[in-house]
């Protein structure tokens, strides 16, 4: 266990930068806040660089943080490093972790075509995470995942699903080829979601808020399908609309 009081300190900036994405790919890792935040990463064995506290702060019993760097720090400090309003006393610093997902074995896969609002892309992973989806890959113009606005939204379920980042293409020549149906959503050429035959497997593709999914991708799936506008609203919420569509299609 360490402790630091300056806030001068080299490694208090360094932690600083890594609310940047050009510090994050540099390093490799990422920040999290906040108690359910770290208790969720320290459960789901994500390798944790340095545990950060502030010196208020007493940490539950039932974390076990043997292995773990420790760093006490001033609560100036801690307000400092923190992305949040209101800091709670608890950040982490993580390092980013690739997954591997074997496409032959999963039957419920999301794919995000250039999801750009941080809060969106969280909430989407979370409602992932919540309708049993096998996984979420995340394709090219998406924000940063390991932005800290995207991993708060996530509400932890970042560390609970896979999720990988490829070419969408790439992965909808993959997904046909083990037999899995391809839906994507659009307002164009597309049927209403209810009459959507469910299959055993499938892969739900949800687009940019603005421009919805590319005109490219949606010439390869199986259905394109979309969610009836019935007030005044001219569209759905890109995390709302996949948020209905996979609880259907599950």
């Amino acid at each position: 266990m360490k402790r630091i009081e300056s806030i001068k300190n080299p490694q208090i900036k360094q932690w600083k930068k890594l609310h940047t994405k050009k510090e994050r790919d540099k390093t490799g890792t990422f920040i999290i806040e906040g108690f359910h935040l770290v208790e969720e990463a320290l459960k789901c064995d994500v390798v944790i660089r340095d545990l950060i506290v502030s010196e208020s702060i007493d940490l539950p019993t039932s974390w076990n943080v043997t292995n773990v760097s420790l760093t006490i720090v001033t609560e100036e400090i801690m307000k400092d490093i923190s992305d949040t309003e209101t800091s709670q006393g608890v950040a982490a610093i993580c390092e980013q972790y690739t997954t591997q997902v074997n496409l032959s074995t999963v039957q419920k896969l999301l794919l995000l075509d250039a999801v750009q609002d941080p809060g969106n892309l969280g909430t989407i992973i979370r409602t992932a995470d919540a309708a049993g989806i096998d996984a979420v890959i995340v394709g090219e113009g998406s924000v940063d995942l390991y932005n800290s606005k995207v991993i708060r939204s996530t509400q932890g379920a970042i560390f609970h699903i896979p999720i990988i980042k490829e070419n969408l293409s790439h992965s909808i020549k993959k997904i046909k080829q083990y037999g899995m149906k391809v839906f994507g959503t659009s307002l164009k050429n597309a049927i209403d979601y209810k009459q959507a035959q469910v299959a055993e497997s499938f892969a739900l593709i949800v687009g940019n808020e603005g421009n919805g999914v590319h005109p490219e991708l949606l010439n390869m799936t199986d259905q394109n399908l979309f969610i009836p506008i019935y007030g005044k609203s001219e569209s759905l919420n890109v995390a709302v609309a996949a948020g209905i569509l996979l609880y259907h299609l599950r």
